[in-house]
């Protein structure tokens, strides 16, 4: 599955972070809220997510809810992959990026099929 990953569009300063992977027929919005000032050991206080189609249209949770809270042991993933996503290594490309991606992606496409339910 295709997939483009657009990460960390926000305003200057904001302690709200977007970030949108985008598929061939939806795209997933990802919402990160953080703690503390941004330039400074910002902490990540939670996670939200929510499905679209690429018309812009909210898909609802099989719980009939819009958004999805990463909480427990997923939060804790969600951090670990982030970390990496945000990291020296990453940004200057002394890593396998698309082997970052990729993880990153598919946690987040294991949280969407767990929530929602796709025809």
């Amino acid at each position: 599955m295709n997939f483009t990953l657009e990460l960390n569009t926000q305003k200057p300063g904001s302690n709200i972070v977007f970030n949108t992977i985008v598929f061939d027929s939806f795209k997933v919005n990802i919402v990160e809220r953080y703690l503390g000032r941004m330039n400074f050991h910002p902490k990540l206080s939670y996670v939200l997510f929510k499905i679209r189609t690429l018309d812009n249209e909210i898909i609802k949770t099989r719980e009939g809810n819009s958004r999805v809270k990463i909480k427990g042991d997923h939060f804790e993933t969600y951090q670990k992959l982030v970390q990496v996503l945000n990291s020296y290594d990453y940004k200057n490309r002394l890593m396998n990026r698309q082997e970052a991606d990729q993880d990153y992606v598919h946690f987040i496409l294991s949280l969407v099929l767990a929530n929602y339910q796709l025809n």
